[in-house]
């Protein structure tokens, strides 16, 4: 990715598990119809099997559109995996970003720790840009340990071989359920991501830190606005053409 994208906001959609071939057409073309946005660097994580569609679609848009995988395999190399899917794997299909750490991969899959940080150094050792997703659960917040839980989850990146961090903050409490955090929590916590990734990092780093957690068009500008807030992880919002592009131009507009 080039270095002005780390001046940019971004605004990146996680498809999920959704689409099918001909819904995908016309959404892609929606998308490849945007106008250029100078402050924003898009991007869109459709699922695995879309991802030559999407590749196809950004290309006509002449490839300012990102595109994220939403996985990656914890196993670096070709081998006897039935199933994975690797970085370079991703990378030779035309990935720009994946997705690492995302609570659903633990919620489901119970991802560890210790695959987070492989896949990380798997991500950039092909080239690619990680985006590493942290948040905490409604539990944890209510027990004052939202700071400690995203802190933990932030570990994963020290001593990476990466000057350029990126970082999706996504309470849990808040993906896919109509709930957003105040302002107020979304500024404490960026501010504390960024603190806490510097210290790990070092002071030069760049940084991205993305919210994510039901941002609409409705209630983007003003979550753009806040400090440290450098864009957006969208979900549902990114299945919809319309809804997707007035993000967009939130970004726009506040960056």
């Amino acid at each position: 990715m080039q270095q002005s994208v780390w001046q940019q906001k971004w605004v990146v959609g996680n498809w999920k598990m959704n689409g099918r071939t001909e819904s995908n057409r016309a959404l892609l073309g929606d998308i490849a119809a945007l106008p250029a946005a100078e402050r924003v660097c898009i991007g869109i994580a459709p699922p695995l099997p879309y991802l030559a569609q999407a590749r196809a679609a950004t290309a006509q848009a002449g490839n300012r559109i990102h595109l994220a995988a939403q996985e990656v395999s914890r196993f670096a190399d070709n081998g006897a995996y039935t199933g994975e899917v690797s970085a370079h794997m991703l990378a030779d299909a035309g990935a720009d970003l994946v997705l690492v750490g995302h609570s659903e991969r633990s919620l489901y899959f119970a991802e560890t720790h210790a695959e987070r940080r492989q896949k990380l150094e798997n991500v950039l050792a092909a080239g690619l840009q990680p985006l590493l997703c942290v948040g905490e659960t409604l539990a944890q917040r209510e027990a004052g340990q939202e700071q400690n839980t995203v802190a933990a989850q932030l570990d994963v990146l020290a001593n990476l071989n990466s000057r350029h961090i990126a970082v999706a903050y996504e309470p849990v409490w808040a993906i896919g359920t109509g709930k957003v955090a105040t302002t107020a929590q979304i500024a404490q916590m960026h501010e504390f991501i960024y603190r806490h990734i510097l210290s790990l990092c070092g002071s030069d780093v760049n940084i991205r830190i993305l919210y994510g957690g039901s941002v609409n068009e409705q209630n983007a500008a003003d979550i753009f606005s806040v400090a440290h807030v450098d864009g957006a992880l969208v979900g549902g919002a990114s299945l919809k053409g319309g809804s997707f592009a007035a993000i967009i131009r939130a970004a726009e507009e506040t960056a």
